[in-house]
This record gives structure tokens, sequence and C-alpha cells, in this order.
């Protein structure tokens, strides 16, 4: 078996991936095609165009398009399902989707329509795609009080069955306008048992790291990449083993790297850190979570080993029932044996 046929038969988890930036071309023809006259495209081959990899601002425009035509539960759903679609082939068998209710607030789709779009989305991506389903809802960081109240509000009050975490995203560096109220909501999503998954460290220092810790109670953090600037951060990041969810062609597309190369994935190996690999919004920055494993295979010369070990590492980090772990690592092992790894 070749190392890229090894990638894709690697059963793999999908920790950090989000909701709108999941779209891939055939699930957004289908929302064009049920929202027509908006601006995104309705025919394949000019949707293929707009949706090329450009720059960041480039990025922004696309997910504010495609982010226009979630308008109902239905689209929710469908958003979903492509996703557990597309992750399927890939060696997909478990996703920790990131979803941020406060987008369909704002649009008007009530609480409880969101959650049952999720709940059936949920049981569809398992039942048509052998792809188990969890969420994770997120605040988005610029946008306050109300965005912080309205995220915790659906998570507590009408939270989907396979709600596991609760995070925040967004602008990193909005965040200290708004601490108490963020504060608040992640103790309020705490004490109902949801795990706490920010974002933090993405496009701002140390400090921020250090904030979603000792604020949020952080169990895994999304990105993570500018510990490296803090040596005692490093320190306790690598003694804590608290897992970093690291997303390399992201941080590429966003300029928080200026070449793949640069990407400190490796260095943050070798100081002992513990790291999953993910692809955060992946057709939208022209990635795949096993594009991603590519990347670490041939830009970083990982082996079969190490490429099972972030598998591992994903799999031991999720939110996922111990039996379902446990079957998942003697998938990976069993894989690694019959190649004589």
């Amino acid at each position: 078996m070749t190392l890229d046929a090894f990638i894709d038969a690697l059963p793999k988890v999908e920790l950090h991936v989000h909701l709108v930036g999941s779209a891939s071309v055939p699930t957004v023809l289908e929302l064009s095609r049920r929202h027509p006259g908006g601006p995104v495209p309705s025919t394949e081959e000019e949707l293929r165009r707009f949706y090329t990899f450009r720059d960041f601002p480039h990025f922004a425009q696309v997910y504010r398009a495609v982010n226009a035509l979630v308008r109902e539960p239905e689209d929710v759903a469908t958003l979903v399902l492509g996703l557990a679609r597309d992750l399927a082939p890939q060696g997909a068998r478990y996703v920790e989707l990131q979803v941020t209710p406060y987008a369909h607030h704002v649009v008007g789709m009530p609480m409880r329509e969101v959650t049952e779009a999720l709940d059936l989305a949920a049981r569809r991506s398992l039942s048509d795609h052998g792809v188990e389903m969890a969420y994770i809802f997120d605040i988005p960081g610029e946008y306050g009080d109300e965005a912080a109240k309205v995220t915790v509000e659906h998570a507590l009050q009408e939270p989907p069955a396979a709600l596991v975490g609760f995070g925040i995203g967004g602008i990193e560096q909005e965040r200290p306008k708004y601490r108490d109220a963020y504060r608040s909501a992640f103790s309020a999503a705490r004490a109902a048992g949801l795990h706490s998954v920010p974002h933090g460290g993405e496009m701002s220092g140390p400090e921020t790291i250090w904030e979603v810790i000792e604020g949020y109670g952080a169990e895994r953090i999304g990105h993570g990449i500018n510990c490296l600037a803090d040596p005692r951060l490093v320190a306790h990041l690598r003694d804590t083993q608290l897992p970093l969810d690291v997303c390399p062609t992201s941080n590429l597309r966003t300029g928080q790297i200026a070449r793949i190369e640069d990407h400190p994935l490796p260095r943050m190996l070798e100081e002992g850190l513990y790291v999953t690999l993910n692809s955060d919004d992946p057709p939208m920055f022209a990635t795949t979570l096993a594009e991603e494993y590519r990347v670490a295979a041939h830009t970083f010369g990982f082996g079969r080993q190490e490429l099972a070990q972030l598998s591992r590492n994903g799999v031991q980090a999720s939110y996922l029932a111990q039996e379902r772990k446990q079957a998942l690592l003697k998938e990976i092992d069993d894989l690694l044996a019959a190649q004589g790894a």
C-alpha cells in the first residue's frame, strides 16, 4: 500500500470543522438552487470559479455569501449531511461539528427548529453515510454579550441530542471587550456538563491561550499555534497534555504562516505537545481532512507511524463514548499491523 493509499484507508476523526465553512460545491449548489437570485452562482462551472480560493478577503466574501443561503432549518440539515457525505470517503468515522446558533438566530430561525434539524441530520449522517456526528456550539467572538447570551441559552434550553461542547471563534482580538460575558457563558455551559473547546492562539498570541485556559476552563483548544512564543505556556501544555486542534492549510490561507513549510506542527510535536489534525473550512480553503494528512506526510515527512499517531490523538481527544474510542483505536492498529509498520 502506498503512503497515499494508507492515508485514505486510515480511520479518522474531525474535531475542528465549521458548519458553513464545510459547505462543498455540491452542497452550495443545492442551497443556491433552493434560494435563487442571490450572490452565489447556481451553475456548477460558475460556482467552482467563485469558490476557488484567492486570498483571505475573497474567502470572507464566499463565506458571507454561503452563510446568506442558510435561511431555514432545512438548510442547516443540508449542510450537516453534505459534510457527512464529503467526509465518508476520506475514512472519517466521527465529527465534532462547530455550529454557530447566533447566525441562525439573527435570521429568525427558532431554536427548537434548528435543534430538530441538527438531530435529524445527525441520525441521517450515521444511517446514510456511516459518519457519527456530534456538535459544538460556538460564540462568534466579535459579537459580544448578545451572541454569548443567545448561544448559551440555545445550548442549555434546546440542545441537540449530540451536543458535546461549547466554544468560541471569530476575531480573537475583540474578545477582551466582552471578557465577563464570555467567561460567564462558558461557566454556565460547563456547569451543564458541556466540554469547553474554545479557539485560541490562532490570530493572536499566547495571552489568548492563557485566557481560554484560565477564564474558560479549556479542555481542548482550537489552533493554539502561537503557543510557541511563550516557553512557560509550552511547558504547561506539555505537562497537562491539553489537546490542540491544528489546521495547517487553514493557517496558510488566513495568513498566519507565509508558506506551508513554515507551519509549526513539527515543532509542536517535537516539544511534546498533544496535537490533533483537522481541516477547519475545507472546501473554502481548497483542502480536505485527508489532504491535511497528505500535507503532514509530503511536506513534513511523517510516515505511517506518525500519521497513525495523529489519528489516535484525535480519537483520544474526542468526546466519543469509550467503547467507540477503543473500536477506532483497534482499527488504526490493525491497519498499521497489516502494513508491517
